[in-house]
């Protein structure tokens, strides 16, 4: 054997490079959230962002189907079961939606306690959120649970606000969760003058936890990430009032509208990714719930409203999403308030018995439209003479803000491209939650009838009631 070949066959091959890796977020069925909803990153190795996205894998329920051939006497309470946290405003705006259709007044009294109803409701789900779901991730834990030892007196306190929050709505309407006396044309039973005095009472006592929740806040939110981004914050406005009950559609990069303009306002779209649909109106996503309410009316706060939105550092207009969980907690203090001002009136004037009223149906179309937890919501009805549903048409907070949860995301993972995939992974699912998602609800059907088909289908469904 030569030299040379003996030098080449004990010569050792070169180390091959290890491979230079990129980053890998995949989080699926984010937790702390109703409903369910992935997160996906890729970044590669040269820190350029190759994948974001916001997924909704959630089956729609079809309650639009549902309620096809149905009386009007059973919609408002069908329609309540689209969401366990929001079934009082799903009630209300189901209700606004069959009175605008039929034509129906209501009293001055009815109004108050269906605001009082409404504001109960936000209570509830607004300190469970940020008490149970958003506060672990400014303490830097993985669930409430850890901060029964080191915060102890602050949880108690918001489980005692939020307990407030639930018996306040079970005054007002009976139960905590899919009440049976809101009806279209009233209420079959109202609170005594006793049952509104103890509510006030109750209100007036849960301003100290609201004061005391709103200093833990202050204290961490520096946890909350820096980030901006400009968009549409759309929600319902009034002059006279923080818009929850009444109302046109306002924007912040458009004219305020009636309800009956929804459509054109949500101008829903499908995407893959998502089997819930998306919303864009002037720009090319929008925002609604607490943030995009604070940044429409913040001037008609209440002042303990204000002063607790000072506390906190918010101020409108506000670009950064996980502000939202601010609002939220600013809005508590407005609901307790403005819930006292409304009993008072309602002592002042006194308490008038009503009976469920009498309706006789027409036929007609309507739009209601309230705002939930969440941001705001429409309800669309179309009713035969006899009082029974030939279309319905239910667009959800949620559903308006899954494409702004996406453009969050495109502007935001660029930004954390030197980050682990641990911070990479907190940032984005603590953005998810901020926007406090109830991912469920996503009720919307396709109709993959024909027009003969379709009248055949109603036809039958109206006769089987």
């Amino acid at each position: 054997m030569s030299a040379k070949k003996a030098t080449a066959k004990t010569k050792k091959a070169a180390p091959k490079a290890a491979p230079v890796m990129g980053k890998r977020v995949e989080v699926k069925h984010i937790s702390r959230v109703e409903g369910h909803g992935n997160i996906v990153v890729e970044i590669d190795a040269k820190n350029k962002v190759k994948a974001c996205r916001w997924e909704v894998p959630e089956a729609p329920r079809f309650f639009e189907a549902m309620i096809l051939g149905k009386s009007y006497t059973q919609i408002h309470q069908i329609v309540s079961r689209i969401c366990g946290i929001c079934s009082i405003g799903h009630q209300l705006c189901s209700i606004q939606a069959t009175e605008d259709a039929m034509g129906i007044m209501v009293s001055d009294q009815t109004v108050r306690l269906r605001k009082l109803a409404l504001h109960g409701e936000n209570l509830q789900s607004h300190l469970l959120h940020v008490a149970y779901l958003a506060l672990p991730d400014l303490m830097g834990v993985g669930s409430v649970i850890p901060l029964a030892q080191t915060h102890k007196k602050e949880l108690l306190t918001l489980i005692g606000l939020h307990r407030m929050a639930n018996e306040f709505s079970r005054a007002t309407t009976g139960r905590t969760t899919h009440p049976q006396r809101l009806v279209p044309g009233g209420f079959t039973k109202v609170p005594t003058e006793a049952e509104l005095r103890d509510m006030k009472k109750m209100l007036e006592d849960s301003i100290p936890g609201l004061e005391a929740a709103s200093d833990l806040f202050a204290s961490v939110v520096d946890k909350l990430p820096n980030f901006t981004r400009e968009t549409e914050y759309v929600g319902l406005v009034s002059p006279a009032e923080y818009a929850m009950y009444w109302g046109e559609v306002g924007s912040t990069m458009d004219q305020a509208r009636p309800a009956i303009y929804y459509k054109d306002i949500t101008n829903e779209y499908m995407v893959p990714q998502s089997t819930a649909k998306w919303t864009k109106n002037k720009g090319e996503s929008l925002m609604v719930g607490a943030l995009a309410r604070f940044n429409l009316n913040h001037k008609r706060l209440s002042p303990l409203a204000k002063g607790i939105a000072r506390k906190l550092g918010l101020k409108a207009p506000c670009h950064n999403p996980y502000y939202n969980n601010l609002a939220q907690l600013v809005e508590c203090a407005h609901s307790v308030e403005d819930s006292i001002r409304l009993i008072d009136e309602m002592l002042n004037s006194g308490i008038k018995s009503e009976t469920e009223p009498k309706i006789t149906p027409r036929a007609g179309k309507g739009v209601g439209a309230v705002e939930v937890p969440r941001g705001i919501l429409f309800h669309a009805y179309e009713y035969d003479d006899r009082g029974r549903i030939l279309n319905a048409d239910c667009v959800i907070p949620t559903n308006q803000n899954h494409a702004n949860i996406q453009k969050d995301f495109e502007a935001l993972v660029p930004t954390l491209v030197d980050e682990d995939e641990a911070t990479i992974e907190l940032k984005t699912s603590m953005l998810v939650r901020a926007y406090d998602p109830c991912i469920s609800c996503s009720t919307h059907f396709v109709d993959m009838t024909s027009a003969r088909e379709e009248r055949r289908l109603v036809k039958f469904v109206r006769v089987d009631d």
